[in-house]
């Protein structure tokens, strides 16, 4: 009897810390997701205290030219958004989201220490310019080793914790009740409100820090940070409830494809049909997969080419595959048009961490008596996403749900349209202010004079940080839980992933642009677009109007696919 009940209060399929059964009322709930929320403030902070201010760091420190200074830092962050890929991965194939955060909590606390050091020796970094020839001598040798060692180190942790902690905190939610989507969805709203104060410190006190007392001291505090993310995690261990690996997800897509394609071509070249009652018909009630991600009795007909994996072959017999993970497969491909379309978006966004800094460092950057650091400029954003996520949360999500009779009120694929379109509102914003900051530095005479500021304040520039921090917080938040609950539970590590994937592939989207514009209006005429030691001499307003033009032809792109999307999960349904 002790023995049953023990059996029914477990969550099933999950473990605790210490990899015993995960017991209902113990592990799980608001209170494990609350100690995940705290740690994304520490470890945002870490990250984008530096990768915000990286620019003006490379450009002024490491004598890198502003066009190189961009695209290291886009390859940067790019790639340790890529990297989350892999975090999520291992969370899924081999260890728990769990196990991983910690591991990559300390190797990003390794590379910040081989930064802190860095910027703290005058040996390790390049010679100061000269003066009367302003000849500056760019990083090389032992110091640029150096340098993208300790970069890459914390790319890497960075991408590791990207991968698993919004997974790790999703997973403490019980998704096959009302209540508990619900504070699931809660959660991702409050994950992006944390993240933002943790990039709220970073972007005002870090970035002051570094500007006024030295980038040891802010290499420091992120260090300091990220590492006392480390005991505040473990502090919610007894708490958790982790989802159990289940194998490598990648392993399975690979395989469902691979027979799928070797069946097709059998029994095309051997002219024989395929088995007939394989797959089963739009009205048959186990062709479609239950809210709770249970194993279906028979393969639906979306993608029907996948089916054939489950047929028999008699040339790969070893290799079975279930209609459960033929039906995953389906699921995963589905999502993928999706996350294409996010991509261009995030390229817009690292406009934010590149450009719009190195506009900012040419304006007038001064508040009353205060001179504000240029890279304190996602003040504005990350403010009004403070500012909006509770209010989505508690007041516009709430009236939703009354107003369309649905468990979401605001559907996943709806957020991020809603994104989507503020971007090419904020690539707009983002061409005519540019147009207005250098007719002031035509005006002013110093359209040739990069080193005094322009006559006119750096207020203009947050408008296109407004409107891109309000189309990060749809799209993001509604990423993240449209690849969590959409996913299979095998896979939804990988799954949410992809959403830090899309920024990646963004940034590096965002450096190859600038390169073909380069490339291209250099054949072109005598100066690219976005060359040179002079950022007034770049015409950055024709950048971000190409930028408008592909977010508008992205956004329409997206239309198509969202229309057609049939979701899985109850209540996100738009029928």
């Amino acid at each position: 009897m002790e023995l049953e009940r023990n059996q029914m209060t477990t969550w099933e399929g999950y473990v605790n810390w210490r990899n015993k059964p995960a017991l209902r009322g113990r592990h799980g709930g608001m209170l494990a997701a609350s100690f995940v929320l705290v740690v994304e403030i520490l470890e945002n902070l870490a990250y984008l205290a530096n990768a915000s201010n990286l620019v003006l760091y490379l450009s002024q420190y490491m004598h890198m030219s502003p066009s190189k200074s961009a695209n290291n830092v886009t390859n940067f962050m790019g790639t340790a958004f890529f990297l989350g890929i892999l975090g999520g991965f291992l969370s899924d194939a081999l260890f728990t989201t769990y196990h991983i955060f910690l591991i990559s909590a300390v190797v990003e606390l390794l590379g910040l220490i081989v930064l802190t050091v860095q910027a703290r020796s005058p040996s390790l970094k390049p010679p100061a310019c000269d003066s009367a020839t302003t000849l500056c001598h760019e990083v090389s040798g032992g110091r640029a080793a150096m340098l993208y060692a300790g970069l890459y180190l914390v790319a890497l942790g960075v991408g590791g914790i990207k991968g698993s902690l919004p997974t790790h905190g999703a997973e403490q939610f019980d998704e096959n009740t009302p209540s508990g989507r619900k504070q699931r969805s809660t959660f991702f709203n409050y994950f992006v409100f944390c993240l933002s104060c943790g990039a709220l410190i970073a972007v005002t006190f870090v970035v002051w820090v570094e500007d006024n007392k030295g980038w040891e001291w802010g290499f420091g505090i992120s260090t300091i940070s990220i590492f006392l993310s480390i005991p505040v995690f473990l502090a919610g261990s007894a708490t958790y409830r982790s989802k159990v690996p289940s194998g490598s997800p990648l392993t399975t897509i690979f395989k469902v494809l691979v027979v799928a394609s070797l069946n097709g071509c059998f029994y095309r070249n051997s002219s024989r049909s395929a088995v007939k009652n394989m797959t089963s018909s739009p009205s048959n009630p186990h062709s479609s997969r239950k809210a709770g991600g249970k194993e279906t009795e028979a393969p639906t007909n979306s993608l029907k080419f996948l089916n054939r994996a489950i047929e028999k072959n008699p040339m790969c017999s070893s290799i079975d595959c279930t209609v459960e993970q033929v039906e995953d497969v389906k699921i995963v491909l589905k999502v993928l048009p999706i996350f294409a379309c996010t991509i261009m978006l995030n390229c817009c966004l690292a406009q934010l961490s590149t450009f719009s800094v190195e506009q900012a460092a040419t304006m007038n950057t001064k508040l009353g008596s205060m001179k504000v650091p240029p890279a304190s400029l996602p003040i504005f954003p990350v403010l009004f996403i403070i500012i909006l996520a509770p209010i989505y949360d508690h007041i516009i999500i709430p009236f939703a749900r009354k107003v369309t009779k649905t468990e979401m009120g605001i559907t996943h694929l709806q957020r991020i349209g809603i994104g989507l379109l503020l971007s090419i509102i904020a690539m707009a914003v983002a061409a005519i202010v540019e147009v207005k900051r250098k007719r002031v530095a035509t005006h002013s005479g110093l359209l040739d004079d990069a080193t005094k500021p322009l006559p006119i304040t750096f207020f203009w520039i947050a408008f296109q940080y407004l409107f891109l921090g309000s189309a990060d917080l749809f799209t993001l938040a509604g990423l993240l839980e449209f690849f969590f609950s959409e996913a299979p539970s095998r896979m939804r590590s990988l799954a949410t992933s992809f959403s830090w994937v899309s920024l990646a592939v963004g940034y590096y989207l965002s450096s190859a642009i600038v390169s073909i514009v380069n490339s291209v209006t250099g054949n072109a005429s005598h100066r690219p677009w976005l060359s040179g030691a002079n950022l007034n001499h770049y015409h950055l307003e024709r950048f971000y109007w190409l930028m408008c033009v592909l977010s508008t032809l992205n956004f329409l792109h997206y239309l198509f696919w969202a229309i057609r999307y049939k979701y899985r999960g109850t209540g996100t349904t738009t029928e």
